[in-house]
């Protein structure tokens, strides 16, 4: 059929190198934690970039796929100075209108609490094309590290993906889904825990906390809600999820048992007031 596009296609906005009109941007999801989570397309992109603006949460190891490009850290971390937005938004710019191929390579997945959404708009007014490459998100990775469905068949139909605090510093939580799933939490884990009480979970819930999902250092543990404070020392200082609901309980015993997943083990397992998961 004329003008089908075959499963190679690329999307519209940023073709090859070879073809590529100067000043398009690629914003690569770099995925969770180690480096080879990223997909080919994402690879690629890199392979091709002439300038990278990199996130904090971004494996350095990436650089490997992008020996050539001129690295920009711009990342943006909780309670440490980072760059602002507005600053990020102009890098951009300029970036795309001096070079080729500009890579925006942001951790996890860029449409998910990614702040994609000002970075488009800032290209789109500027009359830049762009193209947003699609990657795995802290949710799944933490998930898939625990050995925990988010979803279950008959009790875990929904799953909501949320950022416990707000844009003016408020701790919220909610109880939407069968499964919620909390990003950024890691320093309010104690606040979370009282937040979700109020807001109808039982006391008993199950709660999964996952730090460095994706990582080699990945650290698991699994609690109630009512619990939930009992993980701040062990994740302390550490990208963190908190998972609650349907997709936080544990799996029923089938058969014969599983190992668990690789957990590092607590910087001070004297002081550690929990047993990480074994799912």
């Amino acid at each position: 059929m004329t003008g089908s596009k075959g499963p190679g296609a690329r999307p519209a906005g940023c073709g090859d190198r070879d073809t590529q009109p100067a000043g398009c941007v690629v914003f690569v999801s770099a995925g969770p934690g180690a480096a080879d989570l990223i997909t080919l397309r994402g690879a690629r992109a890199l392979a091709r970039a002439d300038v990278v603006l990199a996130d904090a949460l971004a494996d350095p190891a990436l650089r490997e796929l992008a020996p050539q490009a001129r690295w920009i850290a711009v990342g943006k971390r909780g309670f440490e100075h980072s760059a602002k937005q507005t600053e990020i938004n102009a890098l951009l710019v300029k970036a795309a209108r001096e070079h080729a191929v500009v890579v925006r390579l942001k951790g996890g997945d860029a449409s998910i609490f990614g702040r994609l959404e000002e970075e488009l708009a800032a290209l789109a007014a500027a009359g830049i094309a762009c193209e947003v490459v699609p990657g795995v998100t802290a949710a799944l990775a933490a998930a898939a590290q625990a050995r925990r469905p988010l979803t279950r068949r008959g009790r875990g139909r929904s799953v909501s993906l949320t950022t416990a605090m707000t844009e003016a510093g408020e701790l919220r939580a909610a109880r939407s889904a069968d499964t919620e799933v909390f990003y950024m939490a890691g320093r309010q884990l104690a606040a979370l825990g009282r937040q979700l009480l109020a807001a109808g979970w039982a006391a008993d819930a199950p709660a999964l906390v996952v730090s460095r999902a994706g990582c080699a250092d990945a650290l698991v543990s699994e609690h109630r809600v009512a619990g939930l404070a009992a993980a701040a020392l062990l994740h302390r200082g550490r990208p963190t999820v908190v998972t609650v609901g349907a997709g936080a309980a544990a799996l029923p015993a089938q058969g014969k048992p599983v190992p668990p997943p690789k957990i590092a083990v607590s910087p001070d397992p004297s002081q550690a007031p929990l047993t990480p998961s074994r799912p």
